[in-house]
């Protein structure tokens, strides 16, 4: 009796890379009339997303603050701290970066030149439950208000309710998010914008990849200054777990790897390994934050023809930093837990939203290896803060 095959599932990736070349070759080719339609389905979709906002930030923030009861020690608070600066520092230098280099890519000169599209003539609109902004400080009144009332039941309750958000995004936002993109590109193609913007995609993301390893660089020196020890001696081990995390775009998926990496190294104690590893394929996606840092800023400029100004950055990058710590270990799901602020702090509508998690979608693998990669030095800066010769501080 032959068994019958098992159908490989295409990953995100894959289908985020067909959603944009099916919407760019609709687009190229439809009409006025058929882009009408393609454009209402796009904001339909849109609305359905944008409804999931503040569920996700209630569902991923609020529990992530319940859960640092269990091990509220030093070291944890410690190692968060470090996550959170690195988190912030990366996107500090990605939005200097971008007030530099992006205006020199002349997107706004491009953008007046672009075909005008039609106005929609059916909405369907689905207003979220609140606005992103009360939801994020919802989420942060109730994690530590949990926590000072010590209400486990409360806390079981948020936990199952991440579970309940995880789920809407794995079953209701991520199937629907190709057809949005490709939406999306459809009519980028019809208004022509798309060949004018692609060589400025292929320069972002070659700007963006050179920032991870510069950032790695920034942190493993940190790294060596804090412990006293040679930072080379943690990297050259990453090797296997960057090349793992570039082809499973999974943090966690990557966490076997990157235990057996950071285990091979003599400068870090076992038990600082053990905990810092797993804690940060959690808390650090410090290239996941640089990433969508430079592109939000450059999508910004390319439908908005300005960048975000100083003021509305810095406030971006301090609770970025925030979300980064709460966002899950999966594939896109950095971006998909900071929707609430790029909406919110950056006023980024369904198409710049769009936009962005396709372009982040396309180099997310070298983003999570960058993540992972800089673990290994936050795990040699607690070395250096808690164990000396191999042993605890007093």
């Amino acid at each position: 009796m032959k068994m019958k095959k098992k159908k490989r599932k295409l990953g995100l990736i894959s289908q985020m890379v067909i959603g944009i070349a099916v919407g760019v070759g609709i687009g190229l080719v439809v009409g006025r009339d058929m882009i009408l339609v393609i454009m209402t389905i796009k904001y339909c979709l849109g609305q359905l997303i944008f409804f999931t906002v503040p569920l996700v930030i209630i569902g991923f923030i609020a529990p992530a603050i319940t859960g640092l009861k269990d091990n509220a020690s030093k070291m944890l608070g410690s190692a968060i701290l470090i996550a959170y600066l690195s988190a912030a520092g990366a996107a500090t230098m990605a939005a200097i970066a971008g007030y530099i280099i992006i205006p020199d890519f002349h997107i706004s000169r491009e953008i007046a030149a672009l075909h005008e599209v039609p106005k929609l003539q059916l909405t369907l609109d689905i207003p979220p439950i609140m606005p992103v902004m009360t939801a994020l400080v919802t989420a942060i009144i109730l994690g530590v208000a949990v926590l000072w009332a010590k209400a486990k039941l409360m806390e079981n309750l948020l936990k199952e309710f991440e579970k309940i958000v995880l789920s809407i995004i794995n079953k209701i936002v991520i199937p629907v998010l190709p057809f949005f993109i490709a939406t999306t590109f459809a009519q980028l193609a019809y208004s022509g914008s798309l060949t004018e913007q692609l060589p400025v995609f292929i320069k972002v993301i070659g700007i963006v990849l050179l920032g991870h390893f510069i950032w790695l660089t920034v942190l493993y020196s940190i790294a060596g200054v804090i412990s006293g020890k040679n930072p080379f001696q943690v990297f050259r081990h990453y090797g296997p777990a960057y090349m793992t995390a570039v082809g499973t775009m999974s943090s966690a998926a990557t966490l076997p790897v990157s235990l057996e990496c950071a285990h091979k190294s003599e400068v870090l104690n076992k038990e600082v390994v053990d905990f810092m590893i797993p804690m940060g394929a959690t808390i650090h996606l410090c290239g996941s934050v640089l990433t969508e840092t430079f592109f939000a800023m450059t999508i910004s400029m390319m439908l908005y023809g300005t960048l975000p100004t100083i003021g509305t950055m810095v406030l971006f990058i301090l609770l970025f930093g925030v979300f980064a710590i709460g966002a899950p270990g999966v594939p896109g799901g950095t971006v998909m837990a900071s929707l609430g602020i790029v909406v919110g702090v950056l006023g980024f509508d369904p198409a710049g939203v769009a936009l962005l998690l396709a372009i982040f979608a396309l180099q997310d693998s070298f983003g999570t290896a960058c993540n992972i990669t800089g673990d290994g030095a936050i795990a040699l800066m607690l070395e250096g803060l808690f164990y000396k010769d191999g042993k605890p501080k007093p």
